[in-house]
């Protein structure tokens, strides 16, 4: 992709999602993701209703008068966006490729997070870590992160979720905040995740095209496999194929599903046929309960 359209996709998203993260998710964001603690802010005369507990002894004698120390949230946040990018994610059949959508989402998480003054990271993967970009603040350095997801070109075709999440718990020390975003068409990657879940708060969002889910009945079928590049021709009229194939896609979603509620992980599920503004919203105020 030459420069200028490069930079046309990046204008494009970024008006697009800065504007739903300012208008919808600021708030949301702020209130689902709560700061580190409480730290010391100042010291200020007693007012009905203030708890006993915050009285500052010390200030209280010399003045002779009742003074309580005032705490405020450390809201400073570090996110982390782990995105697939293997070649299974350069699929779409609705409105968007996977990838294209993932791209947005990210987009919106990070201006989201750089709404409330946090940092913002990036981990590209596939079946290995394609990049890393380390979190910083500021808006030139979430425009640098959605250039990476418009024009990355991954140098393999594999998806290693566990991979990903391995390079995450020796890289980011610190308590953080981790979108992973991938179609999840891998496999053993409990251990990892049940390690990075002890450490940081992870949010798998498993993107899907709906043609994914099932085969049409539509008989004979030219596919090529996107990550092994195996091309073949299926009699999609087989019963038993379609059962199959069905069989193999619930089996990775449900492998998905249990494996992150077991380690303690939240998990949301988007459709690339779907918006995914109302499940964004419905999953921040779910975690502000």
């Amino acid at each position: 992709m030459d420069t200028t359209e490069l930079l046309k996709r990046v204008r494009r998203i970024e008006l697009k999602t800065k504007g739903l993260s300012k208008q919808i998710f600021s708030g949301e964001y702020h209130s689902a993701f709560k700061g580190r603690g409480m730290s010391f802010s100042e010291v200020r005369d007693y007012q009905y209703g203030d708890d006993v507990r915050n009285i500052d002894w010390n200030v209280t004698a010399r003045s002779g008068s009742p003074h309580v120390k005032v705490f405020e949230e450390e809201r400073e946040l570090t996110v982390i966006l782990l995105v697939d990018v293997s070649r299974s994610s350069f699929f779409g059949t609705a409105n968007q490729f996977k990838n294209e959508f993932m791209t947005e989402l990210a987009a919106v998480i990070s201006f989201s997070a750089a709404n409330n003054n946090d940092k913002v990271g990036l981990i590209l993967f596939s079946d290995k870590v394609e990049k890393y970009i380390p979190p910083k603040k500021g808006k030139s350095h979430i425009l640098r992160i959605i250039r990476e997801l418009i024009n990355y070109e991954a140098t393999s075709s594999g998806t290693e979720i566990g991979v990903a999440l391995e390079y995450l718990n020796n890289v980011i020390k610190k308590r953080a905040i981790c979108f992973l975003l991938s179609d999840f068409l891998s496999s053993n990657y409990e251990n990892p995740l049940r390690i990075a879940s002890r450490r940081h708060d992870v949010i798998g969002m498993l993107v899907n095209d709906p043609a994914e889910m099932e085969l049409p009945n539509v008989g004979l079928m030219r596919v090529k496999d996107a990550e092994t590049l195996e091309d073949r021709i299926i009699d999609t009229s087989s019963k038993k194929l379609r059962s199959k194939y069905k069989d193999w896609y619930e089996g990775h979603f449900t492998y998905f599903k249990n494996t992150f509620y077991k380690s303690g992980a939240d998990i949301i599920h988007l459709k690339t046929n779907e918006s995914y503004v109302n499940h964004l919203i419905n999953f921040f105020k779910k975690r502000s309960r």
